[in-house]
């Protein structure tokens, strides 16, 4: 049997109560659903690895294999994927320090980047284990 979350409200408001059990029990499923998903990309992604290194083992004759998916035809190919580093504070500013001598300039850059970046603020509800 699943755990039933009782909510206690101090006012007498149906609708209320109504969306606080909505909301629990969206927010219990959304964290298995995520628990899930980070599961099936771990398997997804060793998978991959041990399909790259069968088809790097083949000296690179195989570079796509052809599959069925379904109804239609397809084929797996073999790629060099590129990924970037997250662009940081920290990476900026090493950046900039390549380009400009004066710690302070840099300084004085970077800073002015935190304090005028955009922010947006808009209410939420967190849930907080007692």
């Amino acid at each position: 049997m699943e755990n039933q979350t009782i909510v206690q409200v101090p006012y007498n408001n149906n609708a209320l109560k109504n969306d606080i059990t909505l909301w629990i029990t969206l927010e219990n499923q959304l964290k298995i659903v995520h628990e899930k998903t980070k599961k099936m990309r771990e398997m997804k992604q060793g998978a991959s690895e041990r399909i790259c290194n069968h088809m790097k083992m083949a000296n690179g004759a195989r570079n796509k294999i052809k599959i069925k998916d379904g109804e239609l035809n397809a084929e797996i190919r073999l790629y060099d994927k590129k990924e970037y580093s997250p662009l940081t504070f920290t990476y900026i500013e090493s950046c900039l320090k390549k380009i400009i001598h004066d710690e302070e300039q840099v300084e004085y850059v970077i800073q002015f980047l935190k304090e005028n970046r955009e922010v947006t603020s808009s209410p939420d509800i967190r849930k907080v284990m007692c």
